[in-house]
């Protein structure tokens, strides 16, 4: 694995130190699954920002509807 310098303010330190509590084996662990949480919540609010543009194309072409049934 690849290892990075990062800078945390003190309240950030004060929860990764409760890595155990929060039943993770170490800080490393708790970093990177709180980054994979956060990717998933992106990709998610890009899929629903797709979702949305593709159905103002849908609404705005009248054609569509024909071609979806």
């Amino acid at each position: 694995m690849t290892q990075t310098k990062i800078s945390l303010e003190n309240n950030q330190i004060e929860f990764l130190n409760k890595y155990n509590e929060l039943s993770f084996k170490d800080k490393s662990s708790l970093v990177r699954s709180t980054i994979e949480e956060y990717k998933k919540f992106i990709d998610k609010q890009n899929l629903i920002k797709s979702a949305e543009l593709y159905n103002e194309i849908y609404k705005d072409d009248p054609d569509l509807p024909d071609l979806t049934v």
